[in-house]
């Protein structure tokens, strides 16, 4: 074995030696240096530069093709928005936090209080002395706990009669009508509106509004009867919508979003605009200028907030507001991307957190108006060298198309940081939508151009009301009122 194992080695030795006699030979032939050569010249060829480039831009468009082919995450609950970053735990429990304010159930004013039992000690628990009946001048005011009950809920129901009588002379039966004004309606103003504050403010369905009518009220009304019941009210709001778009238009700042909508299956867009006590819907079959004029007036006046959407871009830059949570969302999803998308991504992120430490120190009254010009425009001279350094020096297109895209509005960044009222988001907008992004969910939009008159009606004064802080059920029944009476119709737009 030991004789085998020596000869193997002899032969690999040779091999070896053979091999290298050979690489010496190539290494001095005049071909392998002339193909070195021509290896550096086309390293530096300009034409290799452009193909890697476009090698690049093309496996950016493979991951964009990889990306949409997966299955979407679930959005969060009352968002049409896609989910953020996953959070890490915080390891504490769920609901309000030690030190937290508490939200405690406000007592009703005594003048509402309809009994009042009062427990009222007959002697002292120290001495046992006898106490009076009546409160003394030193003694403090009695704890107070207050139970809510319903009473038994019926409609009052007047019927109407026509009698006939017969003539005793001719025999003639002569019978009295009832007047046109009795019969127009067959459910009264305040229960008409107690329904349709079911439905629009509740998002109870007509079937479920029809079930509430005779259970609660005793009063069973038909299916048809819930939907005339909604085209009158639609009807009773038209002059508030009316009032309220106008107020919109001349509003300084004036937040605006739209989103999805269905009329029997066909495409339809709801616009919002709303300012700190009003809000407008509108449904329209535009997401273009048309819409948007039709919201905010023809002369598009006033600070706008708004995303990015194109159609935004026809208000002067100097007049905008961008959503900052509209670009932090941008800037993750270049994080997911990866590369150098990923680097600005992150990079774009870490100046948003300063930016907004800033704004929440402002708005909490930590500092002034002026120190946070001050300390904020080094984060907005940060931001655009970012910005512009990846947009000009990035072989992805794709990320220097997003950079560009942000530079052409770089300006409508920071509007909030001179201008009085104005905040660096949209979210206002999407808060006042969401109850219409809930209603789109539940019955996949309206069956006709009536059921999308009544939504935007019925959410414009329903959102508004509750930013007033105004009864709902009462504005309604006023306009309803108003509205059978030919009389004036209540304002939603509080003056002064």
């Amino acid at each position: 074995m030991e004789t085998v194992s020596c000869q193997g080695c002899r032969e690999r030795d040779a091999r070896i030696a053979e091999l290298e006699a050979r690489i010496l030979e190539l290494q001095s032939d005049p071909r392998v240096a002339a193909l070195e050569a021509k290896i550096l010249e086309l390293q530096s060829d300009a034409r290799v530069t452009k193909l890697e480039e476009k090698i690049l831009e093309l496996e950016g468009k493979l991951r964009d093709v990889v990306d949409k082919l997966k299955p979407p995450k679930p959005p969060r609950a009352g968002s049409d928005l896609p989910p953020g970053p996953d959070k890490k735990p915080t390891g504490r429990k769920p609901g309000g936090q030690p030190g937290h304010p508490p939200h405690l159930k406000q007592l009703v004013p005594l003048e509402r209080v309809k009994k009042v039992i009062p427990f009222v000690p007959e002697k002292c628990e120290h001495c046992e002395a006898k106490l009076s009946v009546e409160a003394g001048a030193n003694d403090p005011p009695p704890t107070r706990h207050q139970v809510a009950e319903l009473p038994k809920v019926i409609a009052e129901i007047t019927e109407y009669q026509g009698h006939s009588r017969t003539c005793s002379c001719c025999g003639k039966v002569t019978r009295a009508a009832i007047p046109a004004e009795f019969t127009a309606h067959s459910v009264g103003p305040s229960l008409t509106a107690t329904l349709s504050y079911f439905s629009g403010c509740h998002g109870m369905s007509k079937r479920g509004v029809e079930e509430v009518a005779e259970a609660v009220f005793d009063a069973p009304v038909s299916l048809g009867t819930v939907a005339n019941l909604e085209q009158e009210v639609s009807a009773a709001l038209v002059p508030a919508h009316k009032e309220a778009i106008e107020a919109i238009k001349a509003a300084p700042i004036k937040h605006v979003d739209e989103t999805g909508w269905k009329e029997k299956g066909k495409k339809r867009w709801l616009w919002t605009a709303a300012t700190s006590r009003l809000v407008v819907f509108i449904i329209h079959p535009s997401r273009g200028l048309k819409a948007l004029k039709l919201l905010v007036g023809e002369q598009m006046s006033g600070i706008l907030c708004s995303d990015r959407w194109k159609v935004y871009d026809y208000w002067e830059l100097i007049q905008r507001q961008l959503c900052w949570a509209h670009l932090k969302r941008n800037w993750e999803k270049q994080v997911e991307r990866g590369g150098a998308a990923k680097k600005l991504g992150e990079a774009c992120l870490k100046v948003e957190r300063q930016v907004f430490e800033l704004w929440h120190l402002f708005r909490g009254g930590g500092c002034t108006r002026a120190d946070l010009k001050g300390r904020m425009s080094p984060l907005m001279d940060e931001l655009h060298d970012i910005l512009l350094d990846a947009g000009s020096r990035s072989r992805d297109r794709r990320l220097v198309r997003f950079c560009a895209r942000l530079l052409d509005v770089y300006p409508a960044f920071w509007t909030f940081v001179t201008e009085e009222g104005v905040e660096p988001t949209n979210n206002h907008a999407e808060r006042v939508q969401r109850r219409a992004v809930i209603w789109r969910r539940r019955s996949f939009g309206c069956h006709s151009a009536d059921g999308c008159r009544f939504v935007e009606r019925i959410l414009t004064v329903v959102q508004s009301l509750r930013l007033q802080k105004r009864n709902v059920l009462e504005f309604l029944n006023d306009a309803i009122q108003a509205h059978r009476s030919g009389t004036v119709a209540p304002r939603l737009v509080q003056v002064g």
